[in-house]
C-alpha cells in the first residue's frame, strides 16, 4: 500500500467516524430504540495493544508502555505536544504513571475501528480518587491511532488526551 493510499484510508476512517457521530443531529428530535454500542471492536489485536498500554501506565510498567509506542509517536495533551516515544518516556510518562497509579478508572465507552493497517481507538473513562491530597472526579477522553507494522504488530502512532 503506497503512502497516498494509506493517507486516504486514514482520512476515510476519520471522516466516516465523524459522519457517524454527527448524523444524530440531522434527525432532530426523532427517537429511536436502538442505542449506540459504547463498547465495540475490543477483541481485535489493536484493541489489545490499547488495553495493554493503559494497564502499563496504570501499573508503572514503563518499558511495556514505551514498547507499544512508535518511535515517532505524536502526543497531544493539555495544549502541549511530545514528538517521540523517547521524549515522552524521559519526561511526561513518569508523571502520567504517578497520577494514574493513585486513581481508579472506570471505562464508560471504548470503540476500536480498523481500516487496513490503521486503527483508531476512542475511549472515555471516569477517573476518581485522590492525587496530591486533592479529590479527583472527572471524565477523560482519549483518541489513539495505531499502525500495523511488518510482522503484524500494532504500534501507537498518535495520542490525544483531554479532560
Amino acid at each position: 500500500m503506497n503512502k497516498l493510499t494509506k493517507k486516504f484510508s486514514l482520512l476515510l476512517l476519520f471522516v466516516s467516524t465523524l459522519l457517524m457521530q454527527t448524523s444524530v443531529f440531522a434527525h432532530g428530535k426523532e427517537h429511536h430504540n436502538n442505542k449506540p454500542a459504547l463498547f465495540s471492536g475490543l477483541g481485535s489485536e489493536a484493541a489489545k495493544v490499547v488495553k495493554t498500554f493503559h494497564r502499563a501506565l496504570q501499573t508503572g510498567d514503563e518499558q511495556t508502555a514505551r514498547d507499544l509506542l512508535a518511535d515517532d509517536v505524536l502526543i497531544f495533551e493539555g495544549g502541549r505536544v511530545e514528538r517521540s516515544a523517547q521524549q515522552y518516556a524521559s519526561h511526561h510518562m513518569k508523571a502520567d504513571i504517578q497520577y494514574l497509579k493513585s486513581l481508579q478508572i472506570k471505562p464508560l465507552e471504548h470503540q476500536v475501528q480498523i481500516s487496513g493497517d490503521t486503527a483508531v481507538s476512542m475511549y472515555r473513562g471516569q477517573i476518581t480518587g485522590s492525587y496530591n491530597s486533592k479529590a479527583v472526579d472527572r471524565q477523560s477522553m482519549e483518541t489513539l491511532v495505531l499502525k500495523k507494522h511488518k510482522g503484524g504488530s500494532w504500534k501507537i502512532t498518535k495520542i490525544h488526551w483531554s479532560g
